[in-house]
């Protein structure tokens, strides 16, 4: 067993700040989870104890939502030997657009981050309508809230992480405003987010 979140901070990916989050709401800290992808025998240590959780699952294929996801399906596959796919944006629509899953084959989606489980549910529709089954989402930090669950289960994360997180509107660092918002994801956020801005 390591310490994941140890590992993250010694490669500069948790940070603190202003950061607006994909799903819209305002945070303190921010897990810049492409820093750790940096270094592959850091990422390989942090994803030994979602593989380590996951041992026993009966899972076919693990799905990574482009751009986050890809590095850690890709090392959770890897370290279990099975089958690793993306999904991608195309005209800002999560698609299957490289890849196939055939029907019935039973899927895991790796995530870097969690915190509603918004972005995951684009990646489960996408698994569905390929005709595969959704068993629940992996992720290197879950930062989902006991008052706001993911809609899809979380079977397994290296770190849990109790961050607060804000609506836009209720956001105590916009209102001090000291510090600029920041927006460091790869998704492009729908024109009502940006207008809270």
């Amino acid at each position: 067993m390591n310490n994941a979140l140890e590992i993250l901070k010694s490669c500069d990916a948790f940070l603190e700040g202003h950061f607006l989050l994909s799903s819209g709401r305002h945070s303190s800290a921010y897990c810049q989870m492409a820093f750790l992808q940096q270094y592959p025998d850091k990422c390989a240590l942090v994803m030994e104890n979602v593989a380590e959780q996951l041992k026993d699952l009966d899972v076919d294929v693990i799905v990574g939502p482009a751009m986050g996801g890809i590095v850690y399906a890709y090392e959770l596959g890897r370290q279990l030997g099975k089958r690793a796919i993306f999904t991608e944006r195309v005209d800002n629509v999560m698609t299957l657009k490289r890849f196939a899953i055939q029907p019935g084959e039973k899927c895991i989606i790796a995530e870097d981050v969690v915190t509603t489980g918004i972005s995951s549910l684009e990646t489960k529709r996408v698994i569905e309508e390929a005709g595969g089954e959704c068993l629940g989402i992996v992720c290197v930090v879950d930062r989902t809230k006991a008052e706001a669950p993911s809609p899809i289960p979380i079977l397994a994360s290296a770190v849990k992480l109790d961050l607060p997180n804000y609506l836009p509107e209720e956001c105590p660092i916009c209102k001090e405003g000291k510090l600029p918002l920041v927006h460091l994801g790869s998704r492009k956020m729908k024109e009502q987010a940006k207008q809270t801005l």
